[in-house]
């Protein structure tokens, strides 16, 4: 039997457990990425291998020795460094003596036929058309209420009275979806969170509004970036980021297998300052920074790994966007080596500049954005 394990990222671990195990497979579920699995990374890792290639790389690692025969990842395409990560980890692992099979699964607009020939590798069990229909509808409603359950943490974690209850109902809220087994549970467990995010006591708050954008891993995976949407939401401010999983897989995966134009809103809004394709998420990153301006946000935080150069292109970019747009604007470098209290310095510096711009404006007080939204 296959032994399959992944990459950790985020919460998306949970349907991608229920989706390989429902295929008929044994699933190695990875750990949440410790400091054991980054100094792996970086002790395997080539120098100039970027910190999500270091933190898969040590993840891969941990599977391994749990007894994983089987690796699944996904592939890209375009001058980003990522599209090759895969193969050089394969080779590293292997040169390390390790014993496995890598599925690595391209996006399907131009790789459909080799996308589908990997997909049938983990289908180890006979399924009819109607088991199909039913594994895809849980596990993407399981996958699409985590984005919620995520996103209606960062809207009620500046407005909570009570310090920490936000993450403390975010934390009940994965593990009811997690526990879930059928598609009704699901939706008696929206109902659920629903209800125990409106229980939290609020304060009526007008937040500093930050919008989040930058390379894919970083962004989604808490523990790259050190939980910085909890200290965000815990200095009193909104936090978006610009990218969840349910989204990314409707632009990059639904959208491009029809030759669609995925996430064409970020990219039409970055047409005039970055044109050309440079891989990875920099136009994006350029394009979600205009588009969270538009809206109104008071700052910007661009998250790249040290040496990203999809990013590095869209920070040499981004103060002139966000001058010509009136937002500010701050970029952090995440590595092995970034600690959590100097990152925590620097964003209560960010926070601060932007309350005494909002001040020295003295803007018409409104009902805040976040208020809106959870009308």
């Amino acid at each position: 039997m296959r032994r399959v394990s992944f990459p950790y990222m985020g919460t998306s671990y949970i349907p991608f457990e229920k989706l390989i195990t429902a295929f008929g497979n044994e699933v190695v579920v990875p750990q949440r990425p410790t400091e054991e699995t980054i100094s792996y990374g970086t002790k395997y890792a080539p120098e100039f291998a970027c910190y999500p290639f270091k933190i898969v790389l040590g993840t891969y690692i941990q599977a391994l020795k749990a007894g994983a025969n089987t690796l699944v990842s996904s592939g890209g395409v375009g001058p980003c460094r990522a599209g090759l990560y895969t193969t050089l980890q394969e080779k590293i692992l292997k040169d390390l003596g390790y014993e496995f099979e890598m599925i690595v699964l391209e996006p399907p607009g131009r790789h459909l036929k080799d996308l589908m020939h990997n997909i049938k590798k983990l289908i180890n069990t006979r399924l009819t058309l109607r088991d199909y229909l039913n594994i895809g509808r849980f596990t993407w409603k399981q996958l699409v209420l985590l984005d919620k359950v995520e996103r209606l943490s960062h809207k009620t974690r500046p407005l909570e009275v009570k310090k920490g209850e936000s993450t403390q109902v975010y934390k009940k809220c994965v593990e009811l979806i997690a526990g879930a087994e059928e598609y009704k549970d699901l939706t008696d467990i929206e109902r659920e969170t629903q209800q125990l995010y409106d229980a939290i006591e609020k304060r009526d708050y007008d937040p500093i509004k930050i919008g989040i954008v930058g390379e894919i891993y970083v962004l989604m995976e808490p523990s790259s970036n050190l939980e910085i949407e909890e200290i965000l939401g815990e200095l009193g401010v909104y936090v978006e980021r610009s990218m969840f999983l349910s989204g990314y897989t409707i632009s990059n995966a639904v959208m491009d297998l029809f030759h669609m134009a995925g996430e064409r809103d970020a990219k039409k809004m970055a047409a005039p300052y970055f044109k050309e394709m440079c891989g990875g998420h920099g136009r994006e990153s350029i394009g979600n920074s205009i588009i969270f301006a538009k809206r109104g946000f008071d700052g910007i935080i661009q998250l790249s790994p040290f040496t990203c150069i999809p990013e590095i292109v869209a920070k040499s970019i981004l103060p002139k966007v966000c001058k010509e747009h009136g937002v500010r604007f701050l970029t952090i470098s995440l590595d092995e080596q970034t600690g959590k209290e100097g990152l925590r310095t620097r964003l209560e510096a960010f926070v601060d500049l932007l309350m005494a711009k909002r001040k020295k404006t003295k803007p018409v007080k409104v009902k805040s954005l976040v208020a809106k939204e959870m009308a």
